[in-house]
């Protein structure tokens, strides 16, 4: 393979439900850093394929990531269209709708949740580091993976999300130490309270937390997510690997008032 970055073409990403919300901004934003790729997503066909909806390089494809069995033929694909994978970005996660007391949850909304969130992240990852593997590039390569700030603070109403989550922080340590001698970066981005349309139900309530929680005082946008990832994937931390970005406005900083 030409290992001329000049000459060897764009840097390929994979994005998981990419459609909407912190995933679009993040296409976008790769797109704007001239990356070309792939986004997964369950969300209807139209939505991925019509109207111009994505940008110049990127293509739509169907996959449910709980479908563990599915993930080598989709990213054998994706490899046959662009020639290999440089950054997978595992952004698809499911939350908790209602949110449910820790004694009331019911094992199919657990398996449910540590299906996609977890078991669909870490066997993805796999699928893909084992390509990355076998291919060489000429660019940067990364494994970024959108944690949550449920992974660090005790929502007993939304169990099953923050446990899958917990484990998202492990996983990328042991993913990133395998890796790191094959050149390849693995990260994660943990959003503090990100406006997107999940997030819309609850956000007058959020609101009051936010103004007494947050330093910044602010809501964070997709678009900060974004700057992050974006970050990470292009090598703008090229000593770092298998840590945490907290994308969060100064949330985790203890404060007396």
């Amino acid at each position: 393979m030409n290992t001329d970055p000049q000459t060897a073409g764009p840097p390929v990403a994979l994005v998981t439900g990419g459609l909407r919300g912190i995933g679009r901004a993040i296409v976008d934003r790769l797109h704007a850093q001239g990356f070309v790729g792939a986004v997964v997503d369950l969300a209807d066909t139209e939505a991925g394929t019509t109207g111009g909806r994505l940008p110049d390089g990127f293509r739509y494809y169907t996959l449910d990531i709980a479908r563990v069995e599915d993930h080598e033929a989709a990213v054998e694909r994706i490899v046959a269209d662009f020639g290999r994978i440089d950054t997978l970005v595992n952004n698809a996660g499911i939350a908790v709708r209602p949110p449910t007391d820790i004694l009331d949850v019911a094992p199919a909304d657990f398996d449910r949740s540590l299906s996609v969130n977890l078991r669909g992240t870490f066997f993805l990852t796999q699928a893909v580091a084992r390509h990355m593997i076998c291919r060489s590039s000429p660019h940067y390569r990364s494994i970024v993976s959108i944690n949550s700030m449920a992974s660090h603070i005790a929502s007993f109403d939304r169990a099953q999300y923050a446990i899958s989550k917990a484990a998202i922080g492990k996983m990328t340590q042991l993913y990133a130490a395998r890796l790191a001698g094959d050149g390849i970066h693995v990260h994660e981005v943990k959003p503090g309270f990100i406006r997107t349309p999940m997030t819309a139900g609850a956000a007058t309530r959020i609101d009051d937390i936010v103004r007494e929680a947050v330093p910044q005082q602010r809501w964070g946008t997709p678009e900060d997510v974004a700057q992050a990832v974006v970050t990470l994937a292009t090598g703008g931390l090229p000593y770092t690997t298998g840590e945490s970005v907290w994308v969060a406005g100064g949330v985790t900083i203890p404060q007396v008032r």
